[in-house]
């Protein structure tokens, strides 16, 4: 199956919002005239199977221990990237950063089964600036882990990939915006 083609279908056809006025806010606090809601192709069956297969297919030759990022946008990816792992029989742990420490019990701000030492990828659906992102890696590296790099689904062109490379991780995206966008008007 050529996955890369089919999620790019999915995406154009249940994710991609466009209107011809900037209503959509983002999580930089922008206004933009589009829209990519991922989470309608990360949260099902057949586009979380899909995305697990892509990431899994573009992280496995570096041997990883875990995959993971800040939540909400990362967990379906490394949930999914996880299970197609184990499926290869190359098991590849999920893990999860809250945006704070737990209020309470041990007050972990990384949840899954990592250790100090692993070696992960951080992962995320869409990336503007690169600021979610980076605090994940940030997270992750003072929790002790080795960042390998940094994945997304959609780079939205907007700073992100300058500003993560700037802090010297490795970026890598499935798509671009403008693989979208140059068939429509915006």
């Amino acid at each position: 199956m050529d996955y890369k083609g089919k999620l790019k279908e999915l995406i154009t056809e249940r994710a991609l919002k466009v209107s011809d006025k900037p209503i959509f806010k983002l999580s930089s606090g922008k206004l933009s005239t589009y829209y990519m809601d991922l989470r309608t192709i990360t949260l099902d069956p057949e586009g979380g199977f899909i995305i697990g297969n892509i990431i899994y297919e573009m992280i496995k030759d570096k041997n990883p221990d875990g995959v993971g990022g800040l939540t909400l946008g990362a967990d379906p990816i490394s949930y999914a990237t996880s299970i197609v792992s184990y499926i290869n029989k190359n098991p590849i742990k999920p893990f999860v950063v809250r945006k704070e420490p737990k209020g309470h019990g041990t007050g972990k701000q990384i949840e899954g089964n990592m250790k100090e030492g692993d070696r992960v990828f951080i992962v995320e659906d869409v990336v503007t600036t690169g600021g979610s992102s980076l605090k994940a890696a940030k997270v992750a590296k003072d929790f002790g882990m080795e960042i390998l790099g940094i994945i997304t689904i959609i780079d939205r062109e907007e700073g992100g990939r300058e500003n993560i490379e700037k802090e010297g991780f490795d970026f890598i995206s499935v798509f671009k915006i403008s693989d979208f966008l140059k068939n429509i008007n915006t």
